[in-house]
């Protein structure tokens, strides 16, 4: 697929070369600060030291009084108090977190999460139902609900109060709750907008906590749960959110909870995990109960007391990620000889397949598979509940919600973020739908996001990257959106040695530049350049600088995103 390499523009020449001699470090390193927004010395610290001291007050969330009096009134008189949460890692990790937080100061509590394929994304009118049946007055619904007006509503009726923990954009209306938390609220003053749903329920807990005079400690043994949340549910790595993922790191990589421990033994990795790693290594595994079976498996996973339970969940939750990766793959196959064979699809700006014996629990991934192959905004549709439902994905820069709200007179729901959404709709509106879409699509994507771009924070030197360098640039971690791992550009480069084909696409190979030192590369999915790069033709490659640990051996190697030859 073709790519565009994009440099991000100069910062200011001056700053740059003022913070690198305060911080006496390379002005590369300084000018990437500087595209994050950190022009001193001050901010440089607090940026390269996070520490649980820069985390905020919670009660600066609006209603965290009105939730936290409501929860000390439940517990006082011995309510029956329901945990709800979404089925997804970001959902599972929150009613870990909160459930496993409470259980130690109220007998009466229990945690539900809705069924996938009968109740849906959100609060369902069976959860209400279940919660009045027996005998629950509280509902604390994490990851969901800020625009579930109608069933708050309902719950209302039936006596039950709600404190919704939600981080989704809300709508015009607030639900009528007891509380409700949710820092982008425009009427809330929270300093930190990008929270991830197990980030508001630990923000919950930390009210509790402070306000309850329960060590602190009590609250950050949950750090490692609310970093897979960060990780899996693709929030910014930035500000609050980047002192939980550096704590949550650090704890999955020293001490997890039984549960994780398991997970990561069976995911057959056990240290030096990275937010990448959890995207790639735990997530799916979480997300897996849910998508084939019962999202319940996670949380008792998640909240597990001995290693025999955690054990038994996490072979369980295994088992059910090789059966997703079995549908994942023949679905994709479906769906890539379903466009491949069909000219309309193939020039269209917008995707759209539709087929209702796919499995709904895995069309999420597939749509991004299918982004990845043809770099356009993405929606995969299959039946469910005598409902048409789908999971959309999007490109760089492209608002997928906003394109779905252009067609929404034919959808019956949806909701989601900028990349990411899922909706549903009659089965008769469906041909309709995938007109539709295209035409708003069309008329509001640019060409430049139809190819993937690849952003380059700055162009160096291969001798620049040196001990001190490296040490420095790890400090940036951890790593995801909004503080992406540096992507440098080195031109006119020469290979080294003799490249070579790793897994029959990925491309290996050693390169110089300017006689200076060698260095290793791993290139991806590059294998066509094999023909291509000659020992005696420079050429370009852009690429972030990373650590290859192989027998106790470590090493730095550049993994390559991008190569260009001169014609």
């Amino acid at each position: 697929m073709q790519k565009r390499w994009s440099i991000k523009e100069n910062a200011d020449e001056e700053t740059i070369n003022q913070l690198a001699a305060a911080l006496t470090i390379d002005p590369v390193l300084s000018k990437l600060l500087v595209q994050r927004g950190i022009d001193n010395f001050d901010d440089a610290r607090y940026f390269f030291r996070p520490d649980h001291r820069h985390l905020h007050d919670p009660f600066l969330m609006k209603d965290m009084e009105k939730a936290i009096d409501r929860i000390e009134e439940a517990l006082k008189a011995n309510e029956k108090v329901m945990i709800y949460g979404d089925y997804d890692v970001d959902g599972t990790t929150s009613v870990a977190v909160v459930y496993g937080f409470f259980k130690k100061y109220h007998r009466y509590l229990e945690y539900y999460i809705p069924d996938r394929y009968k109740e849906g994304y959100g609060i369902s009118t069976q959860g209400v139902d279940y919660a009045a049946e027996h005998g629950y007055t509280l509902i604390i619904a994490l990851d969901c609900g800020i625009k579930s007006v109608d069933k708050i509503a309902y719950a209302n009726e039936k006596g039950i109060d709600f404190i919704i923990c939600d981080h989704h954009t809300p709508g015009d209306t607030i639900p009528d709750a007891i509380a409700v938390l949710d820092p982008k609220r425009l009427d809330c003053e929270y300093p930190y907008k990008e929270l991830s749903g197990c980030g508001i329920g630990f923000k919950l807990i930390q009210a509790f906590a402070e306000k309850n005079n329960i060590p602190f400690e009590e609250v950050t043994r949950f750090f490692d749960l609310v970093a897979i949340s960060i990780a899996c549910d693709i929030v910014h790595i930035t500000g609050e959110n980047r002192v939980l993922a550096y704590y949550g790191l650090h704890k999955i990589n020293n001490n997890p909870c039984i549960g994780v421990k398991t997970l990561m033994e069976v995911a057959g990795k056990t240290t030096n995990y990275t937010i990448s790693d959890i995207v790639f290594l735990l997530g799916p595994r979480i997300n897996a109960a849910g998508r084939i079976d019962d999202a319940k498996h996670s949380v008792e996973l998640l909240s597990a007391c001995s290693e025999e339970h955690a054990k038994e969940k996490s072979d369980l939750i295994n088992i059910k990620n090789s059966e997703r990766k079995g549908h994942d793959l023949s679905i994709t196959d479906e769906a890539l000889a379903m466009i491949d064979s069909d000219e309309v699809l193939i020039g269209r700006k917008s995707t759209v397949v539709f087929n209702e014996n796919w499995h709904k629990g895995v069309i999420g991934i597939v749509a991004s598979r299918l982004t990845e192959k043809y770099y356009r905004p993405t929606v995969v549709l299959t039946r469910s509940n005598g409902h048409v439902a789908g999971s959309a994905r999007s490109v760089l820069g492209y608002d997928l919600y906003e394109a779905l709200c252009g067609c929404s007179e034919l959808l019956t729901q949806f909701g989601g973020h900028k990349y990411a959404a899922g909706l549903t709709m009659p089965p008769e509106n469906v041909a309709a739908f995938i007109d539709k879409f295209e035409e708003v699509v069309s008329a509001s994507i640019t060409d430049e996001q139809l190819i993937q771009q690849i952003a380059i924070d700055a162009e160096i030197e291969l001798k620049q990257i040196q001990a001190k360098f490296f040490r420095v640039l790890n400090q940036f971690a951890p790593f995801g959106p909004e503080n992406m791992s540096p992507v440098f550009i080195s031109k006119n480069v020469y290979v080294s040695g003799y490249p070579t084909l790793v897994g029959e696409k990925h491309l290996k190979m050693t390169v110089v530049q300017d006689c200076s030192q060698l260095f290793d590369c791993i290139a991806f999915s590059h294998g066509e350049y094999l023909d291509k790069i000659k020992k005696d033709k420079p050429f370009d490659i852009c690429y972030t600088i990373e650590e290859n640990i192989w027998r106790d051996k470590r090493s730095i190697q550049l993994n390559v995103k991008g190569i260009r030859v001169s014609d």
